[in-house]
């Protein structure tokens, strides 16, 4: 009897998990709940040319770069992940159940499905780059911190109530210069950037302090005061 019981009950979770892969239709409406981390797992290039509205990325190819951002979502939170066609999004849906995610939701078909549909991207358009002599006139003068970030990158996601916090700060007088990581690639190699996010702080033109990855509140501070 107890063997039938544990047959049954694995029979049960072999289906739970094969009924979270579910089609566009689903996926859009599921994916609008408040407590959602939608993740797309394709390139940074693959989702320039179009992702889902208010999507964060994490490239399930790059393992180092996927394991470090997914760090910063909720593991008690539902994740909807996609990716072009559904085959990586299916092994990071396996990797997330097996780091302790309770709930992983996958679109069956990826983006292609996506589009068949007819259903709309974001990003497909990318404003123009930021020049790097537009950069270099505006950390000139001053004190300027400088976010190099992104608004689908999960820890640079974290972030942004500390800048926010910061900036309505009156104990530190500063100006804030934002370069998106996804879009100001020549900016980036000019400064040698290449972890999303990364703060750096000129005085009058020339760097004084540098951080990769997110920083304290405290820590900002206390580097722009010096």
């Amino acid at each position: 009897m107890n063997r039938c019981i544990l047959m049954m009950a694995f029979v049960c979770l072999r289906l739970s998990l094969l009924a979270q892969t579910v089609d566009v239709t689903t996926f859009e409406k599921g994916m609008k709940g408040e407590e959602v981390q939608l993740l797309d797992v394709r390139t940074a290039k693959e989702f320039n040319t179009g992702h889902l509205q208010g999507a964060l990325q994490a490239d399930f190819n790059k393992k180092p770069e996927f394991q470090d951002r997914v760090q910063y979502l909720d593991k008690s939170r539902p994740v909807y992940v996609y990716c072009l066609a559904g085959i990586r999004s299916a092994g990071a849906a396996t990797w997330l159940r097996e780091n302790g995610f309770k709930q992983v939701i996958e679109m069956d078909g990826g983006i292609n499905a996506w589009k068949q549909a007819g259903k709309p991207l974001d990003g497909a358009n990318p404003a123009p780059q930021m020049t790097t002599a537009e950069f270099i006139r505006a950390t000139a003068n001053g004190t300027v911190l400088v976010d190099v970030g992104a608004s689908w990158c999960p820890p640079c996601r974290k972030m942004e109530p500390i800048i926010a916090e910061l900036q309505a700060s009156n104990s530190v007088n500063f100006s804030l210069v934002k370069v998106d990581g996804g879009n100001d690639t020549d900016v980036m190699k000019s400064i040698t950037a290449t972890t999303l996010p990364t703060f750096i702080i000129y005085k009058n033109g020339r760097e004084t302090w540098r951080k990769a990855g997110p920083v304290m509140l405290g820590e900002l501070k206390a580097a722009l005061a010096q």
